[in-house]
């Protein structure tokens, strides 16, 4: 199974998360970060119906997959801040 990673720290003048090289949206402080990192990952956990989803690659083109509504990957949230997950 897959396992994702949020990783909270500091962007924009605040802090964020990221997953990848996509960060959220910058909080006011690191604690709010935390918390929508964790409410993110929890969400990663919820199964939803099957649906057909559209997303764009990094050269601009877009790529079209099939996604099952059960393949749920793992998730964690790394704390820069804590230096743990």
């Amino acid at each position: 199974m897959t396992t994702i990673t949020y990783d909270v720290g500091e962007h924009d003048g605040g802090f964020g998360y990221r997953l990848g090289d996509v960060w959220s949206e910058t909080y006011p402080d690191h604690d709010s970060a935390l918390a929508a990192a964790k409410s993110a990952a929890q969400r990663q956990h919820i199964e939803g119906r099957d649906a057909e989803i559209s997303y764009q690659l990094a050269d601009g083109r877009w790529q079209t997959e099939h996604a099952g509504g059960g393949d749920r990957p793992d998730t964690e949230v790394f704390d820069e801040e804590e230096g743990d997950a």
